[in-house]
């Protein structure tokens, strides 16, 4: 029995993953922002918990500046964080 295959029947169409890979920040535009989550972890004893802020910080500066895709932040992960800065901020009428 032959397993031999066939490659001209169908075309391969790569394309980029949904999620896990996104393009380098060549230019360094978020650096700035990495470095501070960086500090943060090694002050906190690499407790990443103690350094949501930063890393959601960085990611809102990758996607500001489409190093990545668009996401709402509470899919990411930051609802609780987002729930704390809007009501930190006084309603104005």
């Amino acid at each position: 029995m032959s397993t031999a295959m066939n490659f001209s029947s169908k075309s391969f169409t790569p394309r980029p993953p949904d999620k896990g890979a996104f393009p380098l920040d060549h230019f360094g535009e978020c650096s700035a922002f990495k470095e501070r989550f960086m500090e943060c972890l090694r002050r906190s004893g690499y407790e990443s918990a103690a350094c949501r802020q930063s890393a959601m910080a960085y990611l809102e500066c990758r996607m500001d500046r489409q190093l990545m895709a668009n996401e709402p932040l509470e899919k990411l992960g930051f609802k609780d964080l987002i729930n704390e800065k809007s009501e930190e901020k006084p309603e104005q009428s």
